[in-house]
């Protein structure tokens, strides 16, 4: 039997509690998800995206690339 698909949604928090991940994340990572996940709605909406623009400089965005990056590989030796 294969598994079920996974969920169509972009709330990383709510992927890494259906994934089980959740459980094995430091605060420091649910913390990370939490702030990220919002830049992906806001990204998408006109609206917001100029608000996001402000927001980032080159210093955040290299911390965001580091960080997310640590992250992806932290999920892939779990895998």
């Amino acid at each position: 039997m294969l598994p079920d698909d996974p969920p169509y949604i972009h709330n990383l928090t709510r992927l890494a509690e259906k994934s089980g991940l959740s459980d094995l994340m430091t605060d420091e990572q649910k913390l990370f998800i939490d702030a990220v996940t919002p830049m992906n709605i806001a990204a998408r909406y006109p609206d917001y995206k100029s608000m996001l623009a402000t927001s980032l400089n080159q210093s955040v965005c290299e911390d965001l690339i580091q960080r997310t990056e640590q992250m992806q590989q932290w999920i892939k030796s779990k895998l």
